[in-house]
């Protein structure tokens, strides 16, 4: 795969690094973002967030209907179906955003080159120090078993970029491709629990457990080796989101892109030639027939995975881009704090599931998914005035530990 021909940035004025930046006109209860460009970025994480918080409302309160990746069908209704669908969008452009972010944290509009290796190592094994500790224990209140998930994967990978970023932009581009086009190849590996280099497979390409018994077991739900991949591909087109790149340019590459990544997801799946392990077929029910389609393998992405919400995601970024106000400002405040409403959602789900347990003397249950969008929409309305100010905070302040958050 060659990489496509990014135009260079476009050089700063001269008085670019002393200046401040303009906000746009915005109300008083959202955080003013610097261009179209940065609040699309942000915009496009606070869908993503969003999503995240119905799946995770899900697993809490609709926990009596669990969902595997792929799901189990036919069984899943269609609405489950379906919201288990949108939220694979998630991780992939949570941490393809991850990659562009790094590329721009260190190459900065019109100032000297930072070296991002210290900072993107030191942000990797924070991410995993906040994964074994505080998310870990957010998601039933106590510790049995260690679930190292997407926080520990982007922390791993956050881990491989600082190495990778010294390579020439050749092999990056060189790197990323083998690995999301070749890493479904690796399937057929399977290392035994006991035979040597289980822990460091499962931790690479299986899921599974690296300590299945004892007092505190863990488990590795997120391979990082696609995840590696993902993320080398965001640093790689980060010059694409650089200050001096035309939106008009910027915007036809994102959907032209995101085209040709679904039509070639598309070929893939139609012809079952390479990229996802699961079969589809064709049923009475043509809601089915299209679940079945887009069926993918999520533990680990499988290349058709990737495909699928990488393209959606480069359209979604395209559009936010084009249409910067209103909703999209909105949603930008959830992703100009993307960790901090992380944690915070997670423990406001498990607070109102403790609190409403206790009140039920039982385990509240969803009746269904559209229950789940209900209490969703509510926490996401609660949570927006705390994430609102603590991105004012982290844009007035220039504290370094705000830079991890």
């Amino acid at each position: 795969m060659a990489p496509p021909a990014f135009p260079e940035p476009a050089p700063a004025p001269a008085d670019a690094t002393n200046a401040a930046p303009t906000p746009e006109v915005a109300t008083p209860a959202v955080p003013a973002t610097r261009s179209s460009r940065s609040g699309a970025i942000d915009a496009l994480r606070g869908i993503v967030m969003l999503i995240m918080l119905v799946d995770h409302a899900r697993e809490h309160f609709l926990s009596y209907m669990p969902v595997s990746d792929p799901l189990t069908l036919p069984g899943t209704p269609p609405g489950l179906f379906f919201t288990r669908l949108a939220a694979h969008l998630c991780a992939p452009i949570f941490v393809f955003l991850a990659g562009v972010s790094a590329y721009l944290y260190t190459h900065p509009a019109g100032r000297p080159l930072r070296p991002g290796s210290g900072f993107l190592a030191r942000r990797g094994l924070f991410l995993l120090l906040l994964e074994v500790s505080v998310v870990t224990f957010a998601w039933q209140g106590l510790y049995h078993t260690l679930w190292l998930q997407v926080i520990w994967a982007t922390g791993l990978a956050m881990l491989a970029l600082a190495a990778l970023i010294h390579l020439p932009t050749g092999p990056r581009w060189a790197i990323a491709a083998l690995i999301l086009l070749g890493h479904n190849l690796l399937s057929p590996i399977e290392v035994a629990p006991q035979a040597p280099g289980h822990g460091l497979w499962t931790i690479l390409h299986d899921r599974g457990y690296l300590i299945p018994d004892g007092p505190l077991r863990v488990k590795v739900s997120y391979p990082v080796l696609p995840w590696i991949g993902v993320i080398l591909l965001g640093y790689n087109c980060g010059p694409l989101f650089s200050a001096g790149v035309a939106q008009s340019r910027r915007r036809r590459w994102l959907l032209s892109t995101g085209l040709a990544s679904l039509l070639l997801m598309l070929v893939l799946r139609a012809t079952e030639f390479y990229g996802e392990p699961s079969a589809w077929y064709r049923t009475g029910a043509p809601w089915q027939t299209l679940a079945s389609f887009l069926n993918f393998t999520k533990y680990p992405p499988s290349l058709l995975f990737l495909l699928l919400t990488l393209g959606l995601g480069a359209w979604l970024l395209a559009l936010l881009e084009a249409r910067p106000g209103g909703i999209a400002r909105r949603l930008a405040v959830f992703g100009s704090a993307p960790l901090f409403f992380y944690l915070l959602h997670l423990y406001a789900l498990l607070v109102l599931h403790k609190l409403a347990q206790a009140w039920l003397e039982a385990p509240p249950l969803a009746a269904n998914v559209g229950e789940i969008w209900l209490i969703s929409a509510a926490v996401a309305l609660l949570l927006f005035g705390p994430t609102c100010t603590f991105a004012r905070f982290k844009q007035r302040k220039r504290w370094p530990l705000l830079r991890y958050l």
